[in-house]
C-alpha cells in the first residue's frame, strides 16, 4: 500500500504543481494589470485577488493545505464583491465568476492527489471549495441569465387603463398614389408604408392569440446574394406593395416585381451598377423604392417605380412592365452627381429611396464617405419632376433663400450636411422633412461655415413643390461625434392638453427623441439646453450646451428618462483579464458624460456613432399610441490626431489608397484627423456588458417606457464571433427597424442572429419567432390581399454586421 501511494505521488504529483504554476501565472497578470488599474484610481480588487492567488500558488507548491482555505476565502470574497458591483446580472457576472468555477472544478479533479500531497487536508473544506462554491457561483450566473433583470414587460391587463384614441388621422391615398395620411391595410406605397414614416399597417388578421400559428406562405430568391470580390452587401430592402405587386430592390440595385400573394416573379430590371461605386460605399444596398401614379395622361409609364443606385443615378421604371421610362431624365435616368462636385466613384452613394409628393421626386445627394477630405461633394437635396426628370428645385444650405437649380456645370455648395437617410412628408401641409447629416469634418469643426453649423444634424421642413424652407430645428450643436440624424421622421397627431397637434417625432443617434409641431417646428415638449463637457483639440471648440428632451425617453443605453452613464464596473470581457484590460482603457480615456469631445489622449463616446437609433428609425402603432424603438448600447472611443501624426502613421484619404479597416478618419484638408472605434477588449468583444441592443415600447400619451427587453440572442454570433446556439436574450447590436400592425403585434429582425420575432405591442411579450436562412437586417412590411394578411421581409444579411448573406424574400401568413 505504501508503495502504491509513493507511485501516485511521483506519477501524478506534477499535476498539482502544474495547477499551482497556472495559478501563479494568473496571479502575475492580476497583480501587474490590477496594480496598474489601482494606480489609475480603479478598483483595487484585482490587485488584492492577484496577491491572494499568488500566495495560494506558493502554498500549493509547498504542499501546504492552507492554500485551499485561502482559495475558498478568495472565491467567497469575489462572489460578494461581484454581487456588490453588478448585482444578480448573469452576463456581467461571467468574467467575474466563470474563471473561478473552472478553477474550483479543476481543483476537485485533483482530489486524489491533493489528499496525499496537502497537509493538513480537510475533506469537508476541500469539498466545499472545489464543489459547493462553484455550484453557488454557477447558480448566481444561470438564474439571472434565464430570468433576465433586463426584461421588463407590461401587464396586458393594464392596457385598458391607458388613454385611448388613435394618434394619427386615417386618410386615403392622394391622386398620384402617394399617401399623405396613413395607408390602408391592402397596400404599402412607400418605404415605411406611407410618407408619414410610421412603419404601421392597419392589417389586423394576425393577433397575439393566433400569431403562434404563423407559417411561411412563400419564399423567393433574388439571385443577388453573393457579392463580387471587394464589395460588401447589405440586403436592407423594405419592399413596396401596390395593387397585387411587390417591388423589391437588391443590394446591387436590381429591381424585381413579384406577385404579392404567391411570390412568383413578374419582371426584373438590372441597371448594371458601377462595381467601383458599390465597393466605395460601406455596404452596397438599396433600402427601398418609391411609387408614383400620374394624374394626367402621359406618353409612357403612367405608374412608375423610382429607385436610387449607389453610382449616383436615380432611375424610373414602368411599374407594370419593368421597362425604363425613357422620357424620364436621360433615357430613364437622372444623374445625381451632376453639379455636386463629386470627383471620385464611391465618394457619394444614394442608398435610401426618394420620396414622391405632388408630382415631385425628392432625394438627397446620398451617403457621403465619412471623414475622408475637406473637399467633399455638396449635400444638396433636389426635387425632380416625376414625369420628365427635370430639376424643379434645389435646397442648398450654402445658398439661403435660393432654390433655383444650377445649370451649365455650376457647383452647389461643397461639403454641406447631406441627407442620406429617409425623408417623410405631409401632403396636407405640402411639406417634406429632411433629416441632415454632418459636413466633411465629422470630428473636427474649427473650419465650419455658419451654414454648416446651422444645418448639421438638423431636421428641416421644406415645401414639396418649391423647395423653400419653412423651418429647421438643430438636434446637436457643433457636432463632433458623427451624430447625424439617421432615423426617418415620424408624423403623428400628438396628444397635448389643447388637443391633438400635427407633430413630427424625431428620434436621433444622439439618444434624444424630439417632438415638434410639424407646421412650425416649435417643440411640443420641452427642449432644455444643458451644459456639456468642454475642451476640444487645437483651435476647435465645443458648444457650451446641447439640446435635451427630458420628457421623452432617451436611447442612450437602457431606454428610460434617466440618462445612463457608463461606469468602470460596466466593463466586460470573457475572462477577468480582458475585462481588466477594458477597465484600464476606461480609466485612461477621458469621459465626463455624454458629449465628451474627441481628445488627443482618447475619449469615451456614448452613445457612439452607430446610435442610439440609426436609420431603421422607430415604428408607431397609431391606434394604440405606442412607439416601438430598437436601439443600440455600444460605446465607441474617439481619438484626435494632429495632421503631422496622421502623416507619420501613413493615414490618408481612401481615395489615395488608404484603408478604413483601422477606423482612422483622414480628414484631409483639416488640422486634425481622428480614429473612431467600437470599445472592444483584446479578445475583440465589446468592453461593456450586455445587453448591447434593446427593443422597447413607449406610450406617447404618458411618454413612459412601458416595456423593454434585450433584442436578439448570441445564437449565431456571440462574443469573439463564436455562436452559442442558445436562445438567451443577450441583446445584440442591431440595424434596421420594425413594423407594428393593427392586430397588436410588432415584427422585427434587425439583430445579429437569424430570427424574425413577433412581440405583443402592448406588453412586449415574445409570442413568435422564426428561423431564417440569413441575417434579417431589413424592416419587415405587412399588408392584406385576398382576405389574407402577410408579413414580408427581405432576408439577406449585412456584410458590415457579419450576419450571414443570402437572397431570400419571405412571406408569412396564417394557414388558409
Amino acid at each position: 500500500m505504501m508503495a502504491a501511494q509513493g507511485h501516485g505521488r511521483t506519477r501524478f504529483g506534477w499535476l498539482l504543481g502544474l495547477y499551482a504554476g497556472l495559478a501563479l501565472l494568473a496571479a502575475l497578470a492580476l497583480v501587474v494589470l490590477g496594480g496598474w488599474l489601482a494606480l489609475l484610481g480603479g478598483s483595487p480588487y484585482y490587485l488584492l485577488m492577484g496577491l491572494a492567488v499568488a500566495l495560494a500558488g506558493v502554498l500549493l507548491l509547498r504542499g501546504d493545505g492552507r492554500a485551499v482555505w485561502l482559495l475558498g476565502a478568495a472565491v467567497l470574497a469575489t462572489w460578494l464583491w461581484a454581487l456588490w458591483e453588478v448585482g444578480l446580472h448573469g452576463w456581467a457576472l461571467i468574467p467575474r465568476l466563470a474563471w473561478l468555477i473552472v478553477a474550483c472544478l479543476l481543483l476537485a479533479a485533483l482530489w486524489p492527489i491533493a489528499r496525499r500531497r496537502l497537509s493538513p487536508f480537510n475533506p469537508a473544506i476541500f469539498g466545499a471549495v472545489s464543489l459547493a462554491l462553484p455550484l453557488l457561483l454557477l447558480a448566481s450566473i444561470l438564474y439571472p441569465l434565464f430570468n433576465s433583470p433586463d426584461v421588463e414587460l407590461a401587464d396586458p391587463a393594464l392596457a385598458g387603463q391607458r388613454p385611448a384614441g388613435a394618434i394619427s388621422r386615417v386618410a386615403v391615398p392622394t391622386p398620384d398614389g402617394n399617401v399623405g395620411g396613413q395607408h390602408g391595410a391592402g397596400d404599402w406605397t412607400a418605404y415605411a408604408g406611407s410618407n408619414l414614416g410610421n412603419h404601421y399597417s392597419p392589417a389586423a388578421q394576425i393577433t397575439p392569440a393566433n400569431v403562434d400559428r404563423l407559417e411561411k406562405a412563400w419564399e423567393f430568391h433574388t439571385g443577388d446574394g453573393s457579392p463580387p470580390d471587394g464589395i460588401g452587401y447589405a440586403f436592407q430592402n423594405s419592399p413596396l406593395m401596390v395593387g397585387r405587386t411587390l417591388y423589391v430592390c437588391t443590394p446591387s440595385q436590381i429591381v424585381i416585381a413579384l406577385d404579392a400573394a404567391t411570390g412568383q416573379e413578374k419582371w426584373r430590371f438590372d441597371p448594371h451598377t458601377d462595381p467601383q461605386a458599390m465597393a466605395g460605399v460601406a455596404a452596397s444596398t438599396c433600402r427601398g423604392a418609391a411609387f408614383f401614379r400620374a394624374t394626367e395622361a402621359v406618353s409612357e409609364c403612367p405608374e412608375r417605380i423610382f429607385w436610387p443606385m449607389v453610382d449616383g443615378r436615380l432611375g424610373a421604371l414602368d411599374a407594370q412592365t419593368g421597362r425604363l421610362c425613357t422620357s424620364f431624365g436621360h433615357g430613364g435616368y437622372v444623374d445625381l452627381n451632376e453639379n455636386t462636385g463629386n470627383r471620385h466613384s464611391g465618394f457619394v452613394g444614394p442608398t435610401s429611396p426618394p420620396m414622391v409628393m405632388r408630382g415631385t421626386v425628392i432625394i438627397g445627394t446620398g451617403q457621403v464617405r465619412d471623414g475622408q477630405q475637406a473637399a467633399a461633394p455638396s449635400g444638396v437635396v433636389r426635387g425632380f419632376d416625376a414625369v420628365t426628370g427635370e430639376v424643379r428645385w434645389a435646397w442648398d444650405v450654402g445658398r439661403p433663400g435660393q432654390t433655383e437649380p444650377l445649370r451649365n456645370g455650376a457647383i452647389y455648395t461643397p461639403a454641406t450636411p447631406n441627407v442620406w437617410s429617409l425623408i417623410s412628408g405631409d401632403d396636407e401641409l405640402g411639406l417634406v422633412y429632411l433629416p441632415t447629416g454632418s459636413p466633411s469634418g465629422d470630428f473636427y469643426g474649427a473650419r465650419r461655415t455658419p451654414q454648416q453649423e446651422e444645418y448639421t444634424a438638423t431636421l428641416t421642413a421644406v415645401e414639396a413643390a418649391t423647395g423653400r424652407e419653412r423651418w429647421h430645428f438643430n438636434t446637436v450643436h457643433h457636432d463632433l461625434w458623427d451624430y447625424d440624424i439617421g432615423p426617418q421622421p415620424n408624423l403623428v397627431d400628438f396628444p397635448t392638453p389643447q388637443g391633438p397637434v400635427p407633430a413630427v417625432v424625431q428620434a436621433t443617434k444622439s439618444g434624444q427623441v424630439f417632438v415638434l409641431n410639424r407646421a412650425t417646428g416649435r417643440p411640443l415638449l420641452p427642449v432644455v439646453e444643458r451644459p456639456v463637457p468642454q475642451g476640444a483639440v487645437g483651435d476647435d471648440h465645443v458648444s457650451p450646451t446641447q439640446p435635451f428632451s427630458p420628457e421623452m425617453p432617451n436611447t442612450v443605453g437602457k431606454p428610460s428618462k434617466t440618462l445612463e452613464r457608463i461606469r468602470e464596473s460596466d466593463s466586460w470581457g470573457i475572462t477577468p483579464f480582458d475585462q481588466l484590460a477594458c477597465r484600464i482603457q476606461f480609466r485612461r480615456l477621458r469621459y465626463d458624460g455624454q458629449y465628451t469631445p474627441p481628445t488627443l489622449e482618447g475619449s469615451f463616446d456614448f452613445t457612439g456613432a452607430h446610435g442610439g437609433i440609426n436609420w431603421g428609425g422607430v415604428s408607431i402603432d397609431i391606434g394604440r399610441g405606442i412607439m416601438v424603438m430598437n436601439s443600440n448600447r455600444l460605446p465607441y472611443t474617439l481619438t484626435a490626431y494632429p495632421r503631422s501624426e496622421m502623416e507619420k502613421r501613413g493615414i490618408r484619404s481612401v481615395f489615395r489608397g488608404s484603408s478604413e479597416e483601422s477606423g482612422y478618419m483622414a480628414q484631409e484638408g483639416f488640422d486634425y484627423g481622428a480614429r473612431k472605434a467600437v470599445w472592444l477588449s483584446p479578445l475583440n468583444t465589446p468592453c461593456v456588458a450586455p445587453p448591447w441592443g434593446y427593443i422597447s415600447g413607449v406610450d406617447l400619451r404618458t411618454r413612459e417606457v412601458i416595456w423593454r427587453r434585450p433584442l436578439a440572442t448570441g445564437y449565431d454570433q456571440g462574443p469573439m464571433g463564436i455562436p452559442s446556439f442558445v436562445k438567451l436574450e443577450l441583446g445584440t447590436p442591431n440595424n434596421s427597424g420594425s413594423v407594428t400592425t393593427g392586430g397588436g403585434l410588432t415584427f422585427i429582425g434587425a439583430g445579429l442572429d437569424r430570427w424574425i420575432r413577433a412581440f405583443e405591442t402592448e406588453s412586449g411579450r415574445l409570442l413568435w419567432d422564426y428561423r431564417v436562412p440569413a441575417g434579417p437586417n431589413a424592416a419587415p412590411i405587412s399588408y392584406e390581399l385576398d382576405g389574407r394578411q402577410y408579413v414580408v421581409a427581405a432576408v439577406g444579411g449585412h456584410d458590415r454586421m457579419e450576419t450571414k448573406l443570402g437572397d431570400s424574400v419571405i412571406a408569412w401568413a396564417l394557414p388558409r
